[in-house]
């Protein structure tokens, strides 16, 4: 159900890191018509890329799109990025260890460190949504 002054776009997207750059536009847009200040932005911006990178990264196969949605109010930007593929285990998400740092499964870590809530599901050959928000100015 929409609430008042509120707004939800609603992206389908080639399973392509090409496409990553449009999402990351897509996003400074809303972010910026929101009121958020250019650091929160950016904030926002890599903490999308890292959840498309995800999507493409584990999403069933490059013939798939993944979605991005977007829902506004005047308190908040909750961004959901979901794909159909293999899933994961969310449980098993660690911190990882800043001593022994790897390429890949930092996805996760950047995206909780950037958004002030970030919720996982994941479902065995049912995909998996990454939902992120962000509120607009210091009353968090």
């Amino acid at each position: 159900m929409k609430e008042k002054n509120s707004d939800i776009i609603k992206l389908s997207v080639p399973n392509k890191p090409e496409y990553v750059g449009i999402i990351r536009l897509t996003t400074s847009g809303i972010a910026n018509r929101m009121g958020f200040d250019i650091e929160e932005i950016e904030d926002i911006k890599v903490a999308i890329s890292e959840a498309c990178t995800n999507a493409i990264t584990h999403g069933i196969c490059q013939e798939e799109n993944f979605n991005v949605d977007f829902y506004t109010d005047e308190e908040k930007l909750v961004i959901s990025v979901y794909d159909n593929g293999k899933g994961c285990l969310s449980d098993n998400i660690k911190i990882p260890n800043m001593e022994e740092l790897k390429e890949g499964g930092l996805g996760i870590f950047i995206i909780k460190s950037l958004m002030d809530d970030v919720e996982i599901s994941s479902n065995s050959g049912k995909g998996t949504l990454i939902k992120m928000t962000k509120y607009v100015g210091d009353d968090f």
